[in-house]
């Protein structure tokens, strides 16, 4: 694919230089160590310093391997013996002093650079490759797109190196948005760009994926393929024969994807050769693998009359990962959806291809948003929707698709209470039950209660809710498996109320338990709403969309950002969705004012506020790489049910720190604000 006269006329082994570098180990964390790619750098250059032939001395190798780099092994030739006693740690400091000081001091005319390991998109989409040394408080890495840059400039000798490689096989997830993972800004600046020079970049994933690592074999599934297809080339044959092995590769993976195995594998971005032209044919940039189904014009024309006017609605992300479940494909590794409406969501689904049986991504996505229409009562979407997959079925002659699963069902009871507009003491208050349908079950009829009797007529309605007559022993055993969550709306003033401390008769001797262990235990506060109603509802399908999770949806506010502008840049964007309050003070000081005028729908904070042991993101949020939370990986949608395991968790944590005469961790004094804009039964007063 790249003519013999494209190649420098002394092009061979003694003037082509490499940079070989494998990272397992990493200072950051345990967790970010992984098995394979010291292996793989190996092997790499034991292709150089093979077949290729190049000197030992022209290869900077650069390994961090998880054992003794001695238990390694290393290949019994001469040239793998001298670079055993030259190999360096891959720091950034070793990094940064071979790739910009010593090897383009050199004259050559090829540069390899391979690199295994973990890999980060920044801000800008450059590639982070963190480095050994990364460290919580720098993940210190090589930013290979700002090296490219520089290794194009008069920095290198412009009659050196015409031609340069990268190949790495590492993820190119983005990197999370938290402060705690703090990359720096390595960019090494450059002079100007020299004409003719040419490189070639070949990664193991496209841009938001992963790639496969076998840690039992200590090998990546690129690098294997990478150098199947070097095999026993020369230098020369290699240079012009690269684009050609890239096509190979890519084509090989696209049969894995066929074989049924999921499309998030490593797949190719890089589409240049030597003469930056593409050399991708048809059926890589676009078409899709032979007999692999896809939407026809028919079907097209269909879904834009059926999606004009319609926003995604609440259960679009839960399609769109149900879509490649039901395909046998893996849901993608970046959450959230691809798009701000259904077209583009359905365009992302059907340049996926769908699993072995051909099935496009996009019929499964359309038959269970027919399904959640139907249940929801939009009986006429829904049969449109329905007649829409039957049709393109027969059309395209695919195979029979089983039918989504069914909404999760929950029982929620509803509590609501008003002040009275007199003044007078206590509570109006009302409740339902809402489980297959809604229900109002109590009232207290215009007159206000105090909410010692609220709280006894709950544990009634939870008994009956549960089957039981009476809040003997056998209603203390139902509690819990017939109501799922208990909704408190309540006025401004009662947010901080220890609602999920109040006790609920459980088991047969009389015993009782609060009530936030039994269940999820969550208040509302839909009356303050009115002037954000926009705002509320944008960030509540905003979250929707993205499944719960994004690097934006929680927002950590401490003392020092609770001013009197917080609430207008809460406000600001549909980001974020959820403040965790790391407040010492009580929240009624500012911090709710703010979360209520931005029109977030969700909050966590202490009760009564006071200096936290532990930090709610520590309490809340699964570990990320560098074995802290990671706000990213909070899934914000399934709080009400995390919250409810830290406040259990937290009974047995604080008998132990009463035994160690230690503070407790304040688990147990959690208030979740949940506002959740489509389920708001009894909005009119109950005055």
């Amino acid at each position: 694919m790249t003519p013999a006269d494209f190649l420098p006329p002394a092009l061979g082994p003694q003037r082509t230089f490499a940079l070989v570098a494998g990272v397992e180990r990493y200072e950051i964390s345990p967790r970010w160590n992984l098995r394979g790619p010291a292996r793989d750098a190996l092997r790499f250059a034991r292709w150089l310093t093979g077949p290729a032939e190049v000197p030992p001395g022209n290869v900077r190798l650069l390994l961090s391997p998880l054992e003794d780099p001695d238990a390694l092994d290393w290949p019994d030739s001469p040239g793998m013996a001298a670079l055993r006693s030259a190999y360096r740690p891959a720091t950034e400091q070793h990094v940064k002093a071979a790739l910009l000081d010593e090897l383009p001091k050199c004259d050559g005319d090829l540069l390899w650079i391979f690199w295994a390991g973990h890999g980060y998109l920044g801000p800008r989409q450059e590639l982070m490759l963190p480095c050994a040394d990364a460290s919580s408080g720098l993940i210190r890495h090589l930013n290979l797109d700002s090296a490219l840059r520089w290794w194009r400039t008069d920095l290198v000798g412009q009659r050196s190196f015409p031609l340069q490689a990268a190949l790495v096989d590492s993820c190119r997830v983005d990197a999370p948005r938290d402060a705690r993972w703090n990359f720096g800004n390595n960019d090494y600046g450059g002079g100007s760009t020299v004409p003719g020079r040419r490189q070639f970049r070949l990664y193991a994933s496209r841009e938001g994926e992963v790639a496969r690592n076998d840690p039992e074999r200590g090998a990546g599934r690129f690098t294997e393929a990478l150098l199947g297809e070097l095999g026993g080339r020369s230098v020369r044959e290699s240079v012009s024969g690269l684009p050609g092995a890239a096509l190979s590769i890519h084509r090989s993976f696209q049969e894995l994807r066929e074989r049924g195995e999921g499309w998030q594998l490593p797949q190719f971005i890089v589409d240049r050769n030597w003469d930056a032209c593409s050399f991708l044919d048809d059926e890589l940039s676009g078409a899709g693998p032979a007999g692999a189904a896809r939407l026809d014009q028919e079907a097209w024309d269909a879904l834009g009359e059926l999606f004009e006017g319609r926003e995604l609605p609440r259960c679009a992300y839960e399609a769109y990962a149900w879509a490649f479940k039901a395909a046998g494909c893996t849901t993608p590794a970046r959450g959230g959806l691809p798009g701000d409406d259904l077209l583009e969501v359905v365009q992302d689904l059907d340049e996926r291809q769908g699993g072995c049986d051909g099935m496009p991504l996009a019929v499964p996505f359309v038959r269970f948003l027919a399904d959640r229409a139907a249940a929801a009562g939009d009986v006429r979407w829904a049969d449109r929707l329905t007649d829409w997959v039957r049709a393109t079925r027969e059309r395209l002659a695919l195979p029979v698709l089983r039918p989504p699963p069914p909404p999760a069902r929950r029982k929620v009871l509803h509590v609501r209470l008003e002040t009275p507009p007199g003044g007078e003491s206590g509570f109006l208050a009302r409740m339902w039950l809402r489980g297959e349908r809604m229900q109002h079950i109590w009232e207290s009829e215009g007159q206000p209660v105090p909410l010692d009797e609220v709280r006894e007529e709950l544990v009634r309605q939870l008994a009956l809710a549960g089957g039981a007559s009476g809040p003997g022993a056998a209603a203390g055993q139902q509690m819990h498996e017939a109501v799922d969550r208990v909704e408190f709306h309540v006025p401004y003033e009662l947010l901080d109320a220890d609602f999920d401390q109040w006790q609920v008769p459980r088991g047969p001797v009389g015993r009782r338990r609060a009530l936030g262990l039994l269940h999820q235990v969550v208040v509302r506060c839909p009356d303050e709403r009115a002037d954000t109603r926009a705002e509320w509802h944008a960030t509540w399908r905003w979250l929707h969309d993205r499944g719960g999770r994004h690097p934006d949806a929680v927002r950590v506010v401490t003392d020092a950002e609770v001013t009197d502008t917080l609430g207008m840049e809460l406000a600001a964007g549909p980001e974020p969705a959820c403040v965790l309050a790391h407040t010492t003070a009580a929240p009624h000081s500012g911090l709710l004012e703010a979360v209520l005028e931005g029109g977030l729908p969700v909050a966590v904070w202490r009760r009564g506020g006071g200096a936290p042991a532990t930090a709610l993101l520590d309490l809340l949020a699964p570990a990320g790489p560098d074995g802290r939370p990671d706000p990213g990986a909070l899934d914000v949608l399934a709080l009400p049910a995390r919250v409810r395991e830290v406040r259990r968790a937290a009974v047995g944590a604080a008998a132990g720190a009463a035994r160690a005469h230690q503070p407790p961790a304040g688990g147990d004094r959690l208030v979740l604000l949940w506002d959740d804009p489509d389920d708001m039964p009894g909005l009119r007063s109950l005055a």
